[in-house]
């Protein structure tokens, strides 16, 4: 779910593609095809800032050898999302990333569900936190956008979060706006403690305007719409389409023309 660089702007906010669902489709019969470093060369040509890739535990889709490819090969950062293991941190040791987002992570799950509760885990993750800091990675955690979780984001000192955007794509009417209003706060918020906040998670052309438009917000990390519309526009009309949505929002306040 975290990619940083340098913005073009003060205003720029950076896409981070995620391509774990290539790898999905890959896996599903076997074999090399489609190629996810394929797919990422498309998203930098296409004007993605960065890549994001998920190496699970159980390897359902981004694969070791994905990473290591990657790592060769990219020419944008590499953001590597992980879950809090000794194992997943000395991979990320062993690449040495741009940057490391830590993610919660349940074998059962389709999908990530709900932020990190770094709060709750503060022992367990703060010598991580520490060692991936000290190779020289930046680490972003992906919490909900709770002022709690905020502050305990600083006290395990990662320099950036990634606010969890699912439950407000989920929703509709008043419920959403109440959802867009809590990641208004804990992006302002963020700025307050010296944090920089991204935000990811089942984002679309549909929903990704107000997200955007949230003025604290440096970076969006988008992945699974962007592969489900690649099917029909290809992929690279899809990573232009959002960064065209994005920039819009962003210059109006969130209308997207």
């Amino acid at each position: 779910m975290s990619v940083s660089k340098p913005s073009r702007a003060s205003s720029h906010l950076r896409l981070g593609v995620n391509i774990d669902h290539v790898a999905t489709v890959r896996n599903a019969r076997g074999g090399r095809l489609p190629d996810p470093l394929r797919a990422a060369r498309l998203a930098a040509a296409a004007g993605a800032d960065g890549i994001t890739a998920h190496l699970r535990e159980d390897r359902r889709h981004i694969v070791d050898a994905d990473i290591e490819g990657l790592m060769r090969e990219l020419t944008i950062p590499l953001n590597f999302e992980m879950a809090a293991t000794a194992e997943m941190v000395a991979i990320a040791l062993r690449h040495c990333p741009h940057a490391a987002c830590i993610v919660p992570e349940k074998r059962e799950e389709r999908t990530t569900e709900g932020g990190l509760d770094a709060a709750g885990q503060h022992n367990h993750l703060r010598p991580m936190v520490s060692r991936l800091r000290d190779a020289g990675i930046r680490v972003s955690l992906f919490i909900e956008a709770d002022p709690r979780q905020l502050e305990a984001a600083v006290a395990l000192g990662a320099p950036v979060v990634e606010l969890h955007t699912g439950r407000y794509c989920e929703l509709e009417g008043e419920a959403q706006r109440a959802e867009l209003g809590r990641l208004q706060k804990a992006a302002a918020l963020c700025t307050r403690l010296g944090l920089e906040c991204h935000a990811g998670h089942g984002l679309s052309y549909a929903d990704v305007g107000p997200v955007a438009a949230i003025p604290e917000v440096r970076e969006l990390n988008i992945g699974h719409f962007l592969v489900g519309e690649a099917i029909f526009v290809g992929f690279e009309p899809a990573i232009r389409e959002m960064r065209r949505v994005m920039d819009a929002a962003r210059a109006g306040g969130g209308v997207a023309k």
